[in-house]
């Protein structure tokens, strides 16, 4: 039975951290990914770029121009100390236009924390 308590508060822990992450990304919020994120986290950008925690951090300070990201299909895999989120997003474009996308998360539990430690993200 505690395996299932703690799986299920993992589980609700994750659901809100990835809602932050999402919020975070929305709203160019540095100082919550500065919390969330590992200190060696990476990410797989849009444009196939690569970044570091640092370069992550930087790009995040830049407002995002496009509206209403929002994230649907989340599905978290809970791993024992690591978690994989799959979502999908949607969001209005600069240009009114509907946009889409995916992303993969990868969490670690570290010093009974969760931390995000890797970042894919796909545009439609």
């Amino acid at each position: 039975m505690a395996t299932t308590v703690t799986s299920r508060s993992d589980l609700d822990t994750l659901l809100v951290l990835n809602a932050d992450y999402i919020r975070s990304v929305q709203t160019s919020d540095v100082r919550r990914f500065d919390e969330i994120l590992a200190d060696d986290f990476v990410c797989t950008n849009p444009d196939a770029s690569f970044v570091d925690r640092a370069g992550f951090l930087k790009q995040t300070a830049v407002p995002v121009t496009i509206k209403g990201l929002a994230t649907h299909d989340v599905n978290v895999r809970l791993m024992g100390d690591v978690a994989i989120i799959h979502a999908r997003t949607t969001y209005t474009r600069p240009d009114g236009a509907a946009g889409a996308g995916r992303y993969t998360d990868i969490w670690a539990r570290r010093g009974g924390r969760w931390l995000c430690v890797a970042a894919h993200v796909t545009r439609a």
